[in-house]
């Protein structure tokens, strides 16, 4: 197993409990305490639609977007040509399955809108899931147990918070495009400020090479995150750390197209956050423009049924007492 998992009995109720802890701190001495509400092992036979909200579920044929916990609020369809869709997940072996599908026949919107950077385009053909989480938390460490997705889509783990985004990864584990191999074995993870003048754009961000395929076998990755800045661990062991300092240090030396306060401080992430699952089209990258192209690297007798699968075998989030 990638945790720790410590059984004891408890003498007055004579019963077995059961305490999970970080793979990074297996004695604890952080003093950890798993946040149960925005944490989840995914091994119920239904998803717990009051920890996640499940974007574009179906109503009288047709998907429809509107948050529960913030009914006047837009919901983002997803980044086109793909569109979210209620119906792509499943929970298989104790796992949160996410499909991104070849579907023309979709219902898809009408709507283009201009991203922040890139061409704006319809919806059409491909659509994929998003899970947002319903409850809010401030600082702790953060741990997912998961597999790409092997095609040209990402697959991401991050989160939104009042005028914040962290991509903690956007894994983008098969392109077809001979000039992107790279990216199958590449962390990619971002503090953004969607404050203005930097509306959406990286305070800090950061490209490193895995060592491994992010679609060949599941992995755990894992961030502490505080005041401070953050420590990103990949597997137990500690892959990359920045302090706030060094993110405000890198925002003035990145954004320098910008005006920015003399006083900026550019580690935004200081407020509570959602966590997100999803997966997207990368138009910069590559956009599977069949089903053949989509299912590309998927094994010999699934290549017919136009769906390809980001695995999450569980979510965790842990806090000081």
């Amino acid at each position: 197993m990638m945790f720790l998992l410590i059984s004891f009995i408890s003498q007055s109720q004579n019963k077995t409990e059961q305490v999970i802890l970080p793979q990074t701190d297996k004695e604890n001495k952080g003093g950890w305490v798993l946040n149960t509400e925005v944490s989840d092992e995914f091994d119920a036979e239904t998803i717990d639609e009051d920890r996640w909200y499940i974007v574009g579920k179906f109503k009288n044929g047709k998907p429809f977007y509107k948050h529960p916990d913030k009914p006047n609020k837009k919901v983002w369809k997803g980044r086109a040509p793909s569109q979210f869709s209620g119906k792509n997940y499943r929970l298989e072996d104790g796992k949160l399955i996410l499909e991104t599908r070849w579907e023309p026949d979709f219902p898809f919107s009408d709507e283009i809108r201009k991203p922040v950077f890139g061409e704006a385009l319809p919806y059409e053909n491909l659509t994929t899931a998003c899970f947002i989480g319903r409850k809010e938390f401030l600082y702790g460490y953060m741990e997912i147990k998961s597999k790409a997705a092997k095609a040209p889509i990402s697959s991401a783990f991050w989160a939104m918070g009042e005028r914040l985004e962290v991509d903690f990864y956007e894994l983008y584990g098969g392109t077809t495009n001979p000039n992107k191999k790279h990216l199958d074995s590449e962390l990619w993870w971002s503090i953004r400020d969607w404050n203005k003048p930097v509306t959406g754009k990286p305070t800090y961000t950061e490209r490193k090479d895995l060592g491994f395929k992010v679609a060949d076998d599941f992995h755990v990755y894992g961030v502490e995150w505080s005041e401070y800045g953050m420590k990103y661990y990949v597997d137990g062991k500690l892959f990359s750390e920045v302090t706030a300092e060094e993110v405000t240090a890198w925002a003035k030396e990145n954004r320098k197209k910008i005006t920015l306060p003399e006083d900026y401080n550019g580690y935004v992430a200081t407020v509570p956050i959602a966590l997100w699952l999803d997966q997207e089209c990368f138009p910069w990258h590559d956009i599977p423009k069949s089903k053949a192209e989509l299912e590309t690297y998927s094994p010999e007798g699934e290549k017919e049924d136009g769906v390809v699968d980001f695995e999450i075998e569980y979510v965790r989030v842990w806090q000081k007492k």
